[in-house]
C-alpha cells in the first residue's frame, strides 16, 4: 500500500535521522579517542615504578625467571596480567623496552574509550533512536591525570581497558536472550581474569561471575547445571592454576607489593585527603551529578513508548521469586549496578588504604567504572523536527532540553578541567606526601618526555651510581649518604673471588635504577617492593603513603654480606647496631621467610611455600634491631651478660 505524502515525509526523515545519528555517533567516537590519544602522547612519558615493571621483563627475557633481581624470587609487579603482555610483546617485537611499554599502554588506553562508548551506546539502545553523544568519555579524558597515565608504562591503561570490555561484554550479554556459547564463555573467562589484571580487580570480577552464574544461562541440551560447573571451570582455570603456582614460586598468596604498602591496612584520613586532592582541583563532581541527572532523565523520559504511551517491557512471567530476581540478573540494569556499584566500593577500598602517593592515579579505574554507563547520553530529538506529526510528547521536549543541556554543561566542564593544574609543587612533596609525578620526573629529569632509562640518569645521584659501579670492579654495597647527596660503598670481605663480589643498591627509586645497570647488579629498597626484609616490617604510623616503611642501612650491610665494622662501615652508621642487627638476622622465621625466596627452588620447597604462604604474607619484623632481638627472644650480643 503506497504511503501518503505525510507518511513519505515521515520515512524520509526518519531515514536521514538514523544516518545523521550513526554519523554523529562514530564521529563522537573517532573524535574523543583521538583527543584521549593526542592528550596522552602531549604527555607522554614512563614513570619510575613503571621502569620496574621493565626489569622483571628483563630478567624474563634473559631467562632469569619472573623475578626482579636474579636468584631471589620476588613478585615486585602488582598487575600479572601487564608483566607478561609488556614480555610477549617485547619478546615479539624485538624492541626497546621503553617503546613497546609506550606503544602497548597508548593502545590500551584508546580501546578502553571505545569499548566504554559501544557498551554504552548498547544501553541506550543504539544509533537508531537518538543521537549518542559523547559526555561520560569526555569527562574521563578531560582530567589530568588520566591522560598522564595514559603512557605511563604502568598497568592503567590495562585495567581501565579491561573494566571497558568486560562493560561490553556484559551489555551485550544482557540484551541477547538466548547467547552463543562462545561469547558467552569469552565472557566468562574474562571476567575470571580479574585478580591477574589487578588484585582488586577481582571485586568487579567476582561480582560479574556472580551475575553470570545466578542469572539463566543459555538454553541447549547440557543443562543449566553444566554451565554453572562450566562458568566456575573457565573462569578459574587460569587465576587458580597461576595462584598456585605463585604461592609455590614466590611463598606469597599475592604481590610482594600488597605486602611491602599494607593493602590490608587502613588509613581513613589519608584516604579522603587523596580523594579530595583528586576531584576537589577539578570540580569533579559537578559533571558526575550533571550525568547522573541526564542518565536519570535519559531512562525515565527518553525510551522509545507503545502507542499506549506506556514504556515497553518483556513479556516474562517467572513463576517465583527466585526465577524472578534470576531473570533481573540478565538485565542492563544489573549490569549498570554492577559497574557503578563496583567502582564506588573500590573508591571506598581505596579511601580505606590511604590512597596513593601519584596525585589521582588509584581512582583512575573507579572514575572509569562511574562513567560507564553515560559514556555517551542519548539526545533523542522530538517528533516534530523529523518532518512527521508536529504533536510531539512534552514530556519527549522536556528531556531533549535537560540531556542537551547536560551535555553542554559536560563539554564546558571539560574545557576547563583539562586545563587547570591541580598540584603545583613541581619538585618539592608537600605535607600530604601526594605529587604529580610526571611532572616531578620532569623537572627533576630535565627531560620533557623521560621515556627512556637513560633520561633518568639526569636525575639526582643516578650518573654517580654508574660510574661508583664501575669504579669498584671488586662489588660492594652502595648506600646513600644521609644528605642525598653521594654514595658510601661498603666492601665486600676478602677474599674478592674472581670476576668480583658483585655489587648491591640499597636505593628508593628501583624503576631508574635497576634499568640503567645490568642484570647482575642487585637492586632493593628500603621500603620492601623488591626486598622481602624491608617489605615485613611494620608500617609506620606517620609515613608517607605508598613510602610508610623504612628498613634501617644496617639489615643491608648484614644482608648483603659487606664488612661490617669501621673503618670499612660509613661513617653515620653504627656498628653496634649493625652486630644487633647480625643476631635480629638469624631469628628462625626470618631465615624461614627469606628461605622462600632465596632456597632453590625444589619441589619440597614449592610443597613449603604453599603450605606457609598465608603465614609469610602476615609475617613482621620490628626494623630497630634491638626490638627485633627481644621480638625473637635471642641473646643481645651488645649487652652484658646476665650473672
Amino acid at each position: 500500500m503506497p504511503l501518503g505524502g505525510a507518511g513519505r515525509r515521515a520515512g524520509e526523515a526518519g531515514g536521514r535521522y538514523s544516518l545523521l545519528s550513526r554519523a554523529i555517533f562514530i564521529g563522537g567516537i573517532t573524535l574523543t579517542a583521538t583527543l584521549f590519544a593526542a592528550g596522552g602522547w602531549q604527555r607522554r612519558w614512563i614513570a619510575d615504578d613503571g621502569l620496574i615493571v621493565l626489569r622483571t621483563v628483563r630478567n624474563l627475557l634473559a631467562g632469569n625467571g619472573p623475578v626482579f633481581n636474579a636468584g631471589e624470587r620476588v613478585e615486585a609487579n602488582t598487575s600479572t596480567a601487564w608483566t607478561y603482555i609488556v614480555w610477549f610483546f617485547s619478546w615479539l617485537t624485538q624492541g626497546r623496552l621503553e617503546y613497546v611499554v609506550l606503544a602497548i599502554a597508548l593502545v590500551l588506553s584508546v580501546l578502553a574509550i571505545v569499548f566504554a562508548m559501544l557498551g554504552a551506546a548498547r544501553l541506550w539502545g543504539g544509533t537508531g533512536s537518538a543521537l549518542l553523544l559523547p559526555a561520560g568519555a569526555l569527562v574521563y579524558i578531560a582530567v589530568p591525570p588520566a591522560r598522564d597515565y595514559v603512557t605511563s608504562g604502568l598497568e592503567t591503561s590495562l585495567v581501565i581497558c579491561w573494566l571497558g570490555v568486560l562493560w561490553w561484554w556484559l551489555i551485550r550479554w544482557s540484551q541477547t536472550e538466548n547467547p552463543r556459547l562462545p561469547g558467552y564463555f569469552g565472557l566468562v573467562f574474562c571476567a575470571g581474569l580479574a585478580p591477574l589484571i589487578r588484585p582488586e580487580m577481582t571485586l568487579v570480577g567476582a561480582l560479574a561471575l556472580i551475575m553470570l552464574f545466578c542469572a539463566p544461562v543459555p538454553r541447549t541440551r547440557l543443562g543449566p547445571i553444566f554451565f554453572r560447573v562450566a562458568i566456575v571451570a573457565v573462569a578459574g582455570l587460569v587465576p587458580i592454576a597461576y595462584q598456585v603456582w605463585r604461592m609455590g614460586y614466590y611463598g606469597l598468596p599475592y604481590p610482594n607489593t600488597a605486602v611491602a604498602k599494607d593493602a590490608g591496612g587502613a588509613k581513613w584520613e589519608q584516604g579522603f585527603v587523596y580523594l579530595w586532592n583528586f576531584i576537589g582541583p577539578y570540580w569533579l563532581l559537578v559533571p558526575l551529578v550533571l550525568l547522573a541527572v541526564g542518565g536519570t532523565v535519559a531512562v525515565r523520559y527518553g525510551r522509545p513508548e507503545t502507542p499506549t504511551g506506556k514504556h515497553s517491557e518483556p513479556d516474562t512471567a517467572p513463576r517465583n521469586r527466585i526465577q524472578r530476581a534470576s531473570a533481573a540478573l540478565h538485565s542492563p540494569a544489573a549490569v549498570v549496578l554492577l559497574m557503578v556499584g563496583s567502582g564506588l566500593l573500590l573508591a571506598v577500598y581505596q579511601i580505606r588504604v590511604g590512597g596513593d602517593f601519584m596525585h589521582g592515579r588509584v581512582l583512575l579505574p573507579q572514575l572509569f567504572c562511574l562513567l560507564l554507563p553515560v559514556a555517551v547520553l542519548p539526545l533523542r530529538i522530538p517528533e516534530g523536527f523529523l518532518g512527521g506529526s508536529a504533536h510531539g510528547s512534552r514530556r519527549l521536549d522536556w528531556a531533549f532540553v535537560v540531556v542537551l543541556g547536560v551535555f553542554l554543561g559536560t563539554a564546558g566542564w571539560a574545557l576547563f578541567a583539562a586545563n587547570t593544574t591541580a598540584i603545583t609543587s613541581g619538585t618539592k612533596i608537600s605535607s600530604t606526601g601526594i605529587v604529580d609525578e610526571r611532572v616531578y620526573y620532569v623537572l627533576n629529569t630535565g627531560h620533557d618526555h623521560p621515556i627512556r632509562a637513560e633520561d633518568y640518569l639526569d636525575y639526582p645521584r643516578m650518573r654517580a651510581m654508574v660510574r661508583d659501579i664501575a669504579d669498584t670492579p671488586n662489588g660492594g654495597l652502595l648506600l646513600n649518604s644521609p644528605s642525598f647527596m653521594f654514595w658510601y660503598i661498603a666492601p665486600p670481605p676478602e677474599p674478592i673471588p674472581a670476576g668480583g663480589a658483585g655489587h648491591t643498591v640499597f636505593f628508593l627509586n628501583l624503576g631508574m635504577t635497576s634499568m640503567n645497570v645490568p642484570l647482575d647488579v642487585r637492586v632493593i629498597d628500603q621500603m620492601g617492593l623488591a626486598y622481602p626484609l624491608a617489605a615485613h616490617t611494620e608500617r609506620l604510623v606517620d609515613g608517607r603513603i605508598g613510602h610508610d616503611k623504612n628498613l634501617y642501612p644496617d639489615w643491608v650491610v648484614v644482608d648483603a654480606g659487606m664488612v661490617d665494622q669501621k673503618p670499612w662501615l660509613p661513617w653515620f652508621m653504627d656498628d653496634k647496631w649493625v652486630t644487633q642487627a647480625r643476631t635480629a638476622l638469624s631469628c628462625p622465621q626470618t631465615q624461614d621467610l627469606l628461605a622462600s625466596s632465596r632456597a632453590p627452588l625444589t619441589l619440597d620447597r614449592f610443597r613449603h611455600n604453599i603450605q606457609q604462604a598465608l603465614e609469610f604474607a602476615s609475617y613482621r619484623i620490628d626494623r630497630v634491631p634491638k626490638y627485633e632481638i627481644e621480638r625473637c627472644d635471642l641473646v643481645d650480643p651488645t649487652q652484658p651478660a646476665p650473672r
